[in-house]
């Protein structure tokens, strides 16, 4: 069995990794965290851990020294960076001093697994892996379809995309920008125009009074719900319920 160490200064981070991380199919028993690169020393030194995720900016002691300590200290440990700057010099140092691997950002679980799985196989090449017992790893692209499917056939309920961020550890900023990107709306412009769609359909095509349709579609104040299909469409829901006629 194999042990890992996760270092960075943020506790969230550190927690999003030992979760997202399909530990028990690659055959790692133990998962400990440090905030720093002189803490993490100490820590390798007393479980030696086959794999070490690392931050490259931390207080006390940065990625890069510890990746120069490190590596030439623990020459059968494998280093993977997780860093939030996007830029190839960075990645440049990381590889440089020792690391096999560098993710931005927020992670995604499915690279964070496939990086483990390589680290995995680069100090124990004859290892096998049991899949039956393997976690499922979510993607961002499968979050993103979640979200957008919750947007399409549960909008009368309190959607909020907090929920899918602490669920599938991904941050809210970073799943409302590729949603926009992936279907040309923000989040919540998506979900305000399948209620106003909706509810221009009902005031179409069913006599139903205009508070019952305002809580059908999602909002529970009727005077809240009229200014915002009036800004939709330019009219109060009367009225285009007049125009249908």
């Amino acid at each position: 069995m194999h042990k890992a160490l996760i270092v960075d200064d943020e506790k969230p981070v550190r927690i999003a990794i030992s979760k997202l991380g399909n530990w028990k199919k690659y055959n790692i028993s133990e998962v400990q965290q440090a905030e720093n690169g002189k803490e993490a020393i100490n820590s390798m030194r007393e479980i030696k851990p086959d794999i070490v995720f690392v931050d490259m900016h931390m207080p006390v002691m940065n990625g890069v020294t510890f990746l120069e300590k490190a590596s030439k200290e623990f020459t059968n440990t494998a280093f993977i960076v997780i860093s939030g700057y996007d830029d190839f010099s960075y990645a440049q140092s990381a590889i440089r001093c020792g690391a096999m691997e560098y993710l931005l950002k927020p992670v995604d679980s499915a690279e964070l697994n496939r990086a483990i799985e390589k680290a995995i196989l680069h100090i124990s090449p004859d290892e096998s892996f049991d899949t039956e017992d393997a976690e499922t790893s979510v993607n961002v692209e499968e979050v993103l379809e979640l979200i957008h499917e919750a947007v399409e056939t549960k909008y009368s309920e309190n959607i909020r995309i907090s929920d899918f961020s602490e669920k599938y550890f991904f941050s809210r900023e970073y799943l409302s920008k590729l949603y926009k990107t992936k279907y040309g709306l923000g989040i919540y412009e998506d979900l305000s125009r399948i209620r106003m769609e909706r509810a221009k359909e009902l005031l179409k095509n069913t006599d139903i009074q205009v508070q019952d349709i305002a809580l059908r579609v999602g909002f529970t104040d009727t005077n809240y719900f009229s200014k915002a299909f009036r800004k939709y469409t330019g009219l109060k829901p009367s009225e285009y319920r007049k125009n249908m006629d």
